[in-house]
């Protein structure tokens, strides 16, 4: 409305001269879904509650620490002693976490759905009973990935349930994220008939939504877990780890290796190692120092402690690249930080059945290669027969537009349907994609290659369309695809010819990006 003019004097009109811009929204902000040792902020349960922390301080003060995995330990005639992890002490979202801040992670969420003494059941990460879990995200706008390292503590089944329901949570109900889902027991060597891990998992992952999710295999040797770490607590059966350790110091006083009093002394040190010890750590480092065997097991627990789902790690990546690059860039050909090796090696002629399955549904390798490390080597969404999505940067960079372009819109929601708004809305959209152009987003040598808005009577509505209430925009946008194929060819060339020679050299394939 213009402004009334009741007394004489001179009157200041200020107008905007630019659009109203728009903000690009956060692209990798993962949520994690698990268990943790507290959830409380000072006397405040955080319980369910979708927690934003950006440090590991951050994650001490409010979840505490790490879970003290549980091994039962066993004689064998063979090996020597067999050690078998107790699943329901296994929780890996801490340790996932600080593989996901050591591989460029920075900010994310945490929903703590019970402590380390909880019942590991389906319904703790689903939340459809209780509001928690995966419901508890749905009023959280910010989340750009979502995984659950921890959720491979329940049954196969259940497991194969979650991972679906994840899949719905991204697709169906939210659409402004990915789930990075993990391979039930990928820690093991695919076997390729009905058993093999592969083929369940997909087999259990279904058809729906699988444009919103991408699996990795196989699991990591990490080095999260330190031996400091670790103690003669982490066996829990505590008796028979003594009684192993004194059977193999009476072996060395009968072979003549040690004499009985230091037999009996180095038992009587032994003797001490009980969970309610006054001193813990000076009895567990005695140990070390006088019992080969005892420095041998703690150092295969650390092994096993460290054999993770690789969910956590790919977070990080996915952060680090969007901040180093940029969300169009692929999350594949970089290295991982605190991993040693994939548990299992992968060679390019097994790839091929993860990357192209008839079915599409393609699993991301992470290998090995001489002299570069641990690499991870796809970028491919589990949706792999679509030209649209089969690729994971493409997949989330339409899911960056798409909700940038959202939040900018809906300041023009309540305006009138005419022209006018259409103007500010096409000049809105414009400069939020030219930016995204120029930043690298989008390809093209123009910015009118790389999109194009329309929006108007005639142009994307009809008059019907203005009656109800609707403005409809069109937004067209060209996103880059990695160069995942790289075809070499060698010709070669005849003496003094300009021409190609009589003899061709083969093709060579190199996985890229």
């Amino acid at each position: 409305m213009a402004q009334v003019l009741s007394t004489p004097g001179v009157y200041v009109e200020e107008k905007s001269a630019f659009a109203s811009s728009a903000v690009p929204v956060a692209t990798a902000i993962p949520a994690f879904i698990g268990f943790t040792e507290k959830a409380k902020r000072g006397s405040k349960s955080l319980l369910n509650v979708p927690t934003r922390i950006t440090s590991l301080g951050e994650y001490h003060n409010f979840f505490g620490k790490g879970a003290q995995a549980k091994f039962n330990i066993a004689e064998n005639e063979e090996s020597g002693y067999t050690l078998e992890i107790d699943k329901a002490t296994a929780f890996s979202l801490y340790n996932s976490l600080k593989l996901f801040f050591n591989n460029g992670g920075s900010t994310c969420y945490i929903v703590s759905i019970g402590s380390y003494s909880s019942e590991v059941g389906l319904a703790a990460f689903t939340g459809e009973e209780s509001g928690g879990g995966l419901q508890s995200l749905l009023k959280e706008p910010e989340p750009t990935l979502l995984l659950s390292p921890d959720a491979v503590l329940l049954s196969e089944e259940d497991f194969n349930s979650f991972q679906q329901l994840m899949l719905m949570h991204c697709g169906n109900e939210m659409k402004n994220r990915m789930a990075i889902l993990d391979v039930y027991n990928g820690d093991q060597t695919r076997t390729m008939d009905d058993e093999d891990i592969i083929t369940k998992f997909r087999e259990a992952i279904g058809t729906n939504f699988l444009d919103y999710g991408t699996a990795y295999y196989p699991w990591l040797n990490t080095t999260i877990t330190k031996a400091s770490e670790l103690d003669y607590r982490s066996i829990a059966n505590l008796d028979g780890l003594i009684a192993m350790l004194t059977k193999d110091v009476d072996a060395q006083v009968s072979s003549g290796k040690i004499d009985e009093s230091r037999g009996n002394a180095i038992k009587e040190e032994i003797a001490k190692a009980t969970a309610d010890s006054e001193n813990i750590k000076n009895v567990d480092n005695t140990l070390l120092a006088i019992s080969p065997l005892y420095k041998q097991i703690i150092a295969d627990v650390r092994k096993a402690r460290n054999v993770m789902p690789p969910s956590g790690a790919m977070a990080g990546v996915f952060s680090m690249v969007d901040n180093s690059v940029g969300i169009q860039k692929a999350p594949a050909n970089v290295s991982l930080g605190s991993v040693v090796s994939p548990t299992v090696n992968i060679t390019s002629r097994i790839q091929e059945d993860l990357n192209l399955p008839l079915n599409g549904k393609a699993v991301n390798a992470i290998r090995s290669f001489p002299g570069k490390g641990v690499l991870v080597w796809g970028a491919r969404t589990l949706d792999g027969n679509s030209q649209d999505w089969r690729y994971v940067n493409v997949r989330r960079t339409l899911i960056f537009i798409e909700q940038t372009i959202k939040y900018a819109a809906e300041r023009y929601v309540f305006e009138p349907n005419i022209a006018m708004t259409w103007v500010k809305v096409s000049s809105t959209i414009t400069g939020a994609l030219y930016n995204a152009w120029r930043d690298g987003v989008l390809a093209g040598n123009t910015a009118q290659e790389a999109f194009k808005v329309d929006v108007g009577l005639g142009s994307t509505m009809t008059q019907q369309d203005i009656l109800d209430g609707v403005m409809r925009v069109s937004v067209k946008v060209a996103i880059s695809r990695p160069a995942e194929f790289i075809v070499i060819t060698f010709q070669q060339q005849m003496a003094g010819g300009e021409g190609g020679g009589e003899d061709e050299g083969g093709e060579g394939e190199e996985g890229g990006e």
